[in-house]
């Protein structure tokens, strides 16, 4: 706690006494510069809305450059240092964690950066807007889907162990907050909550195993995340449980789409990753421009499952998937 503390002050000091320059900027019709600060690039869903943001920019006539913090703290600060000593116009923030975010924020301030915020959220700090998904209530709605599918099993004497992002992020605990309340609504039991630190196959897979040998009566596992899906169906297989406890997941990733009709997974709560970055650049430009931007913007989150993922394909593909079509 003391390096991250003295980091950030450290951090701070080198803005606060460099150059002028660096934090009084002019916007230059000719050069103008975005930057993406995000959590981690090798996580399907930034890249999905790093597509978004760079197709809006580049529609715009933005330069983007992306920096991915490869959910480190510490180097993420070292990006938005970097960020603005490229004279910047303004910054598109996907945090780390919503405390780190409030760090950030202060960078860029005293910089005279603007910044919209896409998904994760921020302890403090000042920002053009905040653009989210309804985490809570995709969370509430994906749970329903659950309950539904347990009644119609005649498991829901069975209970639900979650395998969640981390529970310091406002989505964290909104996705928590909603699912929990469907399966309060439903009168299902939830058994243990493993958070997730490196986001591996090797943790997602022992959390699953803990999940399985901890509970006899587990009957689903609800994983916060999508990419590492895998990992929480191989342990299923592995402890002899299959067909007897169910996954669902937030996000989405193209096998779904094969795997959602099969039933291997029951149903994704699906963010549109691809929809927020565009939105993120479209705020942040209007604002560049002089125009009133909304402060808190949320984006609606698809539960899908086989009764109506065809009605939704378009949506999914371009929105979620990121597999924009050229007109």
């Amino acid at each position: 706690m003391f390096i991250y503390r003295f980091l950030t002050y450290f951090t701070l000091a080198i803005v606060f006494f460099s150059n002028t320059h660096i934090y009084a900027l002019d916007i230059d019709a000719s050069n103008k510069k975005i930057a993406y600060l995000v959590s981690d690039m090798n996580i399907p869903f930034w890249n999905i809305m790093s597509k978004g943001i760079s197709s809006k920019s580049n529609e715009l006539g933005y330069e983007i450059d992306i920096y991915s913090a490869d959910n480190s703290a510490k180097k993420e600060l070292e990006n938005t240092v970097n960020a603005i000593k490229t004279k910047v116009n303004g910054i598109i923030l996907s945090p780390t964690n919503s405390s780190a975010a409030v760090t950030v924020l202060k960078l860029a301030q005293n910089a005279h950066i603007p910044v919209v915020i896409a998904d994760i959220g921020t302890q403090g700090g000042k920002y053009i807007s905040y653009i989210s998904s309804n985490n809570k209530d995709g969370a509430y709605k994906i749970g329903k889907i659950l309950a539904k599918e347990m009644y119609k099993r005649n498991w829901q004497k069975g209970s639900v162990g979650i395998i969640a992002i981390p529970q310091s992020r406002d989505n964290g605990k909104e996705r928590t907050a909603g699912f929990m309340k469907a399966l309060s609504q439903h009168k299902i039991q939830s058994s243990n909550l493993y958070q997730q630190v490196d986001f591996s196959y090797a943790e997602t897979y022992d959390f699953s195993i803990k999940l399985i040998k901890n509970d006899p009566k587990l009957r689903a596992i609800w994983l916060q995340g999508s990419d590492k899906y895998q990992a929480a169906l191989d342990a299923v297989i592995k402890s002899g449980k299959k067909d007897k406890i169910l996954l669902i997941c937030f996000d989405a990733e193209p096998s779904f789409m094969d795997l959602i009709p099969k039933g291997i997974l029951t149903a994704a709560a699906m963010q549109q990753p691809f929809l927020i970055g565009e939105k993120a650049v479209l705020s942040l430009d209007s604002h560049l421009k002089g125009l009133k931007v909304e402060l808190n913007q949320q984006v609606p989150v698809l539960a899908i499952s086989a009764e109506n993922m065809q009605e939704n394909i378009s949506l999914i593909k371009r929105n979620v998937l990121g597999l924009k079509q050229n007109k």
